[in-house]
């Protein structure tokens, strides 16, 4: 079997690299910045843990080899105003938008898109980083270095916020796993649940939209989309060539989680429709110090990065799976954490089913 080369060496590639073990694949994740020469070979495989990456040693390699999966996609995706046109150009629901250009006024902003307005880097940002309000009543204007670097959006009063997590092989077999409900504070994903009865509904409706994607795109693999729900209709946020953090209940929930999958998808192994095991959570560890005590917490797994920590950093997550959900609240009543926490796990709470 060929190596699966990972261009980035986070979280998200060392996830891949134990999802492929159980396969006997070798799965290696790479440092972006490293520099010793890779023993690549012609029938080796590349995938990447990341939309966008700087050229180093390490990514020039990886990014020229034949058989790097999605090369052409990660660029047209990782850049916000491309990825708005190919929503634009599929007829898929997004929020009403305009690039910023160098003569673009925060007055031509509110003419279009209403009083607030939401500008965003057109490369980079995330978890709430490279973003900028544009509010009318404070009379904001746009900043000189934001001309032609961002797209402006219109504000949405969304009712929640939902992700879907698909993944589909090389002759266009695609499976999607169900809608996750997210909770973001601060521009950054602090829990999620999944699955949802009330949330079968739109299911079909966002399988078709990201299905939809992904065909045109020839995607190879797991891509995740983020939706806002606004009543009935759903409208894509942003997308993600990758395995994504919404998804990471399913390595808890379903017999095929997405780092398997994706996997599978890119080395051209069997897919199969995932089964859900019971009701999941997913709590991101952000900022916050290892606590081994977590582990005496029934039906609570704990995955921990090895990173440094430091305020407003993923340095974990929780997963949760179990079909008690007694077991799930008192679970929930056990996480003595910091603000924000308390937030999260009453949200929790309150969307678990009756």
């Amino acid at each position: 079997m060929s190596t699966l080369w990972v261009l980035g060496a986070g979280q998200l590639g060392a996830m891949l690299k134990q999802a492929g073990t159980p396969l006997g694949i070798d799965v290696r994740p790479v440092d972006i910045e490293a520099t010793d020469e890779l023993p690549l070979q012609a029938n080796d495989i590349v995938t990447a843990e990341r939309e966008e990456w700087p050229e180093t040693v390490a990514t020039k390699q990886l990014a020229t080899h034949n058989n790097f999966v999605n090369l052409a996609t990660f660029p047209q995706l990782a850049d916000r105003l491309t990825q708005k046109q190919w929503l634009d150009r599929l007829d898929l629901a997004t929020a009403p938008w305009f690039p910023v250009e160098a003569d673009s006024s925060a007055q031509h902003a509110y003419d279009t898109l209403g009083e607030r307005v939401l500008m965003k880097r057109r490369r980079g940002g995330y978890d709430g980083k490279g973003q900028y309000w544009l509010k009318q009543a404070e009379n904001s204007e746009i900043p000189d270095d934001w001309k032609g670097q961002a797209i402006a959006e219109q504000a949405i009063n969304f009712d929640e916020e939902v992700s879907l997590v698909g993944v589909r092989s090389k002759d266009g077999e695609k499976y999607f796993y169900p809608l996750t409900l997210n909770l973001h504070i601060n521009g950054i994903l602090y829990a999620s649940i999944s699955p949802l009865k009330r949330l079968d509904q739109y299911q079909s409706k966002a399988e078709t939209m990201l299905g939809k994607l992904m065909d045109a795109l020839d995607y190879v693999g797991v891509m995740a989309m983020e939706c806002f729900r606004v009543g009935d209709d759903l409208l894509i946020n942003e997308l993600a060539p990758r395995v994504h953090n919404s998804g990471h209940w399913t390595q808890a929930g379903s017999n095929v989680c997405q780092f398997e999958n994706h996997v599978r998808a890119v080395m051209g192994l069997p897919l199969v429709s995932a089964e859900i095991k019971n009701q999941s959570m997913m709590v991101n560890l952000i900022g916050v110090d290892l606590d081994y005590q977590w582990l005496s917490i029934p039906s609570l797994e704990l995955y921990w990065y090895q990173k440094d920590v430091r305020p407003g950093r993923k340095v974990g997550h929780l997963n949760f799976c179990t079909g008690n959900l007694t077991v799930l609240e008192t679970a929930l009543d056990r996480l003595n954490m910091p603000a924000p926490y308390p937030q999260a796990i009453e949200w929790l709470k309150a969307n678990l089913p009756a």
